[in-house]
């Protein structure tokens, strides 16, 4: 799977049969949300990726997603957008509303991997808080760093990042590896770590609220 691709059906699935459903995503969340098909035996449903690194420039994110939802929806009985808010001020959720098509509640991934609720309760003492997923635990360098220019000007990071003292690993899973990534990410931004293990939250409600 490339999540460079523009849309890319990352599951295989065939859209046939009644009751037929499109989640549309965010690339960063292709392998939690094919994790809970995969361990719900959901095979009326079936995914396609936008490009993780439209998070760097979310004005683009709308155009992105209604231009994904006008090639697909003839195929299928229904779309689903696997976004929460991601940045756009308000314009996922009124494109949603346009376009008949229901959303993950929230602001962004962070706040429905650990429950919405629990997040926007939790915010106002976190507000000194940089957080990874696995997915960004595994893309640190690539989503985080080269982004910001880190790796050419490491004397940026304080720039960047003076303002935060921990770094919070929310983790989808038990993985040791993506354990020690996130913590080196912690070591090379000067903060210090903390493990949170999050499972798939609110991510896999919403996707239990669209199976038959």
């Amino acid at each position: 799977m490339t999540l460079n691709d523009s849309s890319l059906t990352t599951n295989g699935l065939a859209p046939t049969g009644a009751g037929s459903v499109l989640v549309l995503a965010c690339g960063a969340l292709a392998n939690e949300i094919l994790a809970v098909i995969r361990l719900n035996g959901w095979d009326h449903i079936s995914l396609t990726c936008l490009p993780a690194i439209l998070h760097n420039t979310p004005e683009r994110i709308p155009d992105a997603v209604r231009e994904a939802v006008e090639k697909h929806k003839d195929a299928f009985d229904s779309i689903f957008l696997a976004y929460a808010d991601c940045g756009t001020g308000g314009q996922l959720e009124r494109l949603c509303q346009e376009l008949g098509i229901n959303m993950i509640r929230g602001p962004h991934c962070y706040a429905f991997f650990e429950g919405t609720d629990d997040f926007i309760t939790r915010a106002e003492d976190e507000i000194d808080v940089f957080y990874l997923t696995d997915f960004l635990a595994r893309g640190f360098e690539s989503f985080v760093i080269k982004p910001l220019g880190l790796d050419r000007h490491p004397e940026l990071r304080d720039m960047y990042f003076g303002h935060y003292t921990k770094l919070v690993y929310m983790a989808q899973t038990d993985n040791p590896d993506l354990d020690q990534m996130a913590e080196a990410a912690a070591e090379r931004l000067g903060l210090s770590y903390e493990r949170r293990f999050t499972g798939y939250g609110d991510l896999a409600t919403a996707l239990a609220g669209i199976a038959p």
